[in-house]
């Protein structure tokens, strides 16, 4: 008896901290939006920049943009002076997808309108585990470039 009462204790022991272990490295990702903006566009096509910031603790991915300045609103990576378009971006657990000139990025074609420095240009997020995320993006001089802190 007292045999099969240390194995169902050692049973439930290593269940315990087996469900523990998974609760923990299940934590969800904690998305914040920083730093966003759009140049303003000197033709029918835009970009769009901006930081999402994970303090979860699990990765999450940008699947893509929507926005009705345009029906083709694209997400771009720059890779070697060239760029190309992909599905999604990763943002990493407890870091950041920093979508900035120079490298990856929002492509926005066939703009409905042209904004002008002043507007706001409202986009929303799509994510593969977290709910969308609604941003406004201020359309800046058409050389904006904020300086990294």
């Amino acid at each position: 008896m007292n045999r099969r009462t240390a194995l169902a204790g050692v049973l439930a022991l290593s269940t315990g901290l087996t469900l523990a272990g998974c609760s923990s490295s299940d934590s969800k990702p904690e998305l914040k939006v920083s730093g966003a903006f759009m140049p303003q566009p000197v033709n029918d096509m835009a970009a769009g920049f901006l930081v999402v910031q994970n303090s979860g603790g699990s990765s999450d991915r940008l699947t893509s943009v929507t926005s009705p300045l345009s029906d083709d609103v694209t997400i771009h990576e720059t890779k070697n002076q060239t760029m190309r378009m992909v599905t999604s971006f990763v943002v990493p657990a407890g870091g950041e997808l920093d979508l900035e000139r120079g490298g990856n990025h929002i492509m926005f074609m066939k703009l409905k309108q042209r904004p002008k420095q002043g507007d706001k240009v409202s986009v929303e997020l799509h994510f593969e585990k977290t709910d969308p995320i609604k941003v406004d993006l201020p359309v800046k001089e058409t050389t904006h470039n904020p300086k990294k802190q």
